[in-house]
């Protein structure tokens, strides 16, 4: 047996514990904030509010980063958004972003008595499965999608998830046992040009989402900083 079936088979031991965990499995969530850097540099945070009323999971989420080199400022990012679910289904989600001054959007709705999602984004207006997923990554459930939705355009993005293994990682002094994820567009396009190429770690135990890194012009990280339970 080659070294890829092992990979695939301890990827499936760890997580079948929380196959039948789903948005429910954060109910006792009360608040994750990440520092984000750039080539080891702070530069910015994004936190997620959770909030509780009967069945429903309201999750607010903000963000802003500046990136700048020489006194010149390369980027600004700012973006706030809402994700509401009833019964560990999506059925609202709702994202503005201004990038360079550049504004974007993402208005989606699920559809009534359909499986789909009626979305109006700046970069995809149309319909999507209700068994996509918004990329905001907090959300273990991702790990088992073929498709993303962008949180910042609400485009569509198909997915594949490789397991690389368990790992040890420290934040802020304290010691997690993770599950280290390497997630790609999943398209012909040569790998420094996907759109989506990235290294994601989660807390084996609990599934929360410790920390993601990616290359673009540097090395970009989030790291969780805060969490607050109820």
């Amino acid at each position: 047996m080659g070294k890829s079936y092992f990979i695939v088979l301890a990827f499936f031991l760890s997580f079948t514990t929380f196959s039948s965990a789903h948005v429910n499995h954060y109910k006792n969530i009360k608040y994750l904030k990440y520092d984000l850097l750039f080539n080891g540099d702070f530069i910015g945070s994004h936190e997620f509010n959770f909030q509780k009323n009967a069945n429903l999971l309201i999750v607010n989420g903000s963000g802003a980063f500046k990136v700048n080199k020489f006194g010149v400022e390369l980027m600004n990012f700012q973006t706030k958004s809402q994700e509401v679910y009833q019964n560990d289904q999506l059925i609202q989600f709702t994202s503005e972003t201004i990038q360079n001054d550049k504004k974007k959007h993402v208005n989606l709705k699920l559809k009534k008595g359909k499986n789909v999602f009626d979305i109006d984004g700046s970069s995809f207006k149309g319909q999507a499965k209700s068994k996509a997923i918004i990329g905001t990554w907090w959300n273990h459930e991702i790990i088992k999608k073929k498709e993303q939705i962008s949180a910042v355009s609400g485009k569509i993005i198909p997915q594949k998830v490789r397991f690389l293994g368990k790992k040890k990682i420290e934040l802020n002094n304290n010691e997690y046992n993770s599950l280290h994820l390497h997630f790609l567009s999943n398209d012909n396009k040569p790998i420094k040009k996907k759109k989506i190429n990235l290294h994601v770690w989660y807390d084996e135990k609990t599934l929360i989402w410790l920390k993601m890194s990616y290359e673009k012009l540097g090395k970009w990280e989030y790291r969780l900083k805060e969490m607050i339970f109820y």
